[in-house]
């Protein structure tokens, strides 16, 4: 049998944070890296009935995989935690009407974060920070 080049760099991605290489974790790195958009735990398990993986082992999945740093949570400000890989630094827009997601980059959220430091003085250091907008698309705001 042939493996994808996808397939091996889950491998590596998992060895990496010292985790086996499951059917279940193969599976759920293979459905987060097959979209654009952060997904719901929902929209995973709906993905991985096919599959035969169970619900409490895609919650354990992806709560090792946010402890290992593979992936992130993304708040949309909904009902639902979402979640993606933590491959690249970027940030998003969403649409607060039709729930439309696009992502972008901000090359100066460093300066943004030292600015920040320097007129918070009881904070020494940002060890994460989360940048969404929301507004209205194209799409809705034409209708």
């Amino acid at each position: 049998m042939k493996e994808n080049k996808i397939q091996i760099n889950f491998k590596k991605i998992l060895n990496n944070a010292g985790l086996k290489n499951t059917l279940p974790r193969l599976t759920v790195l293979k459905i987060l890296s097959e979209t654009k958009h952060p997904k719901t735990t929902k929209d995973i398990f709906n993905k991985l009935k096919k599959n035969d993986i169970d619900l409490v082992t895609l919650y354990r999945t992806l709560s090792s995989f946010e402890e290992k740093k593979i992936i992130k949570r993304v708040d949309l400000q909904k009902d639902a935690v979402y979640y993606e890989l933590n491959t690249d630094h970027h940030h998003h827009i969403i649409c607060t009407n039709c729930d439309k997601v696009a992502d972008f980059v901000d090359e100066n959220h460093e300066k943004l974060i030292t600015k920040a430091l320097a007129q918070v003085k009881n904070f020494k250091s940002i060890t994460s920070h989360s940048f969404d907008l929301f507004g209205i698309c194209n799409s809705c705001s034409a209708k």
